[in-house]
């Protein structure tokens, strides 16, 4: 006998009508992991800013500059598949733990001086490879605790913190850094990590109590403890790489990094270059961008599990309909953004391009657990590697373009946004043709 996510709803966890929401444990534990997001990339952006008050202050040169702020994605890259196998071989939770212990500690340890660069850029890549445990660690809890029928909800609030930590960031950072110092946002990443922990510590655990999982099918009573504690099968990796559903949640997930890296590494020099506006003088609305895609990154989950729920389309449906939509409206807000005249127009067809981004996660990036539930954190590990490659080598040729047309031509900002808007519309056509939603790999789900 298997159980289907609307009998996991109504027959195992449903909920007391008078009871709020935070009072189940899952939810609980999704708000943390949406906390560890938050806090991760306020860690990223926080060093961004201080290391380029630091470099300015010490006269660093631009090569440099750039060795020492690509160091923490080397460590990303190298990290994410073994974070993945790690997390499905000890657990979630001390994956996360060691993650934020190690990263916390290399940001409080990290030199506040500039000319020390070596001693920066060997922090930054621990940093970097630390932070590669999480998304997977994450996605591997989430796939033990989370019913089918809200994992996209799950998914989307939990990686939405990236985008609201980034904005908070932005904004509230740079007045720390003007008054305590550039320095001490070093030591205000460290400290909230170790915040993020000690909570952790005290609330988090591996998988659900046992009242709360649902069996398998009849047979997985016997299976022994392995089961029982959510140990993941062998990875079939041979079948994983030659399945095509794979390699459209890949392909996904690095022309979504390419297009989102490319927009969020470049924004300052598009607002002077072709806006003529210094991005520092808008105030709060610089922020628009990423609060907007934290808003439709859970709008798309919404939008997603609605039309599973009400049993309108099926899985794989619900997931290209919303991956469709979204990396469609982020190929066309792309086109428009070199047309933007003024700063308004900028912020609007920037909010845009990011916002639908933000919708298409609901698609590509939940369909993990679709298709290889007890497979989603090594899983997730192999799709983000592609993303983080996808922002190295879209970085890199987006400059490329931009030296090659010249800095006062248009030429240049509209190969990198056509290059970007082509590849959200190949990676959707590629999710239609050949996604899915039943389980492929790693037999019954959990739920």
């Amino acid at each position: 006998m298997k159980f289907n996510g609307a009998q996991y709803q109504h027959a195992f966890v449903r909920q007391r009508r008078d009871q709020w929401f935070l009072q189940e444990p899952r939810h609980q534990i999704t708000l943390l992991w949406f906390m560890a997001t938050f806090v991760a990339y306020v860690e990223r952006v926080g060093f961004s800013i201080a290391y380029t008050a630091m470099a300015k202050r010490a006269n660093v040169s631009e090569s440099v500059k750039g060795t020492v702020l690509s160091a923490f994605y080397w460590g990303y890259g190298v990290s994410q598949v073994p974070g993945g196998f790690l997390a499905q071989r000890y657990g979630g939770r001390i994956m996360l733990t060691l993650s934020f212990l190690l990263w916390s500690t290399a940001s409080l340890l990290t030199p506040t001086t500039a000319q020390n660069s070596r001693a920066i850029t060997a922090a930054r890549v621990l940093v970097g490879v630390a932070q590669g445990f999480i998304i997977p660690s994450i996605h591997t809890m989430l796939s033990q605790w989370v019913p089918p029928h809200e994992r996209a909800r799950a998914v989307s609030l939990t990686t939405s913190g990236m985008y609201l930590g980034s904005a908070a960031a932005m904004l509230a950072l740079p007045a720390v850094a003007a008054m305590r110092g550039p320095g001490s946002l070093l030591r205000l990443n460290g400290a909230l990590g170790l915040t993020w922990l000690g909570t952790w510590m005290l609330v988090g655990r591996d998988i659900p109590h046992r009242e709360l999982m649902m069996p398998m099918s009849v047979g997985d009573a016997g299976r022994g403890n392995a089961a029982r504690k959510g140990r993941q099968a062998t990875t079939p990796w041979a079948r994983m790489l030659r399945h095509p559903a794979v390699w459209a949640i890949v392909v996904n997930n690095f022309t979504f990094h390419y297009a989102f890296y490319v927009v969020m590494n470049w924004l300052p020099t598009y607002f002077d270059q072709v806006l003529k506006t210094n991005l520092s003088d808008l105030g709060w609305i610089r922020t628009a961008p990423y609060l907007v895609m934290f808003a439709t990154s859970n709008l798309g989950a919404w939008l997603g599990d609605y039309l599973i729920s009400m049993h309108k389309v099926s899985t794989a449906g619900a997931r290209k309909t919303v991956n469709t939509l979204g990396f469609w409206g982020t190929a066309g807000a792309l086109l428009l953004m070199p047309l933007a005249g003024n700063a308004a127009g900028g912020v609007a067809a920037t909010s845009l391009a990011l916002g639908m981004a933000g919708v298409a996660r609901g698609g590509f990036s939940v369909n993990h657990m679709d298709i290889a539930p007890r497979h989603a954190g090594v899983f997730m590990g192999l799709s983000n590697t592609a993303g983080t490659v996808a922002g190295m080598v879209g970085v890199a040729v987006t400059g490329w373009m931009l030296e090659a047309a010249g800095a006062d031509s248009l030429g240049g900002w509209w190969q990198a946004f056509a290059t970007a808007s082509a590849l959200c519309i190949a990676g959707s056509l590629l999710f239609l043709s050949s996604a899915r939603g039943d389980r492929i790999f790693g037999g019954s789900d959990q739920f």
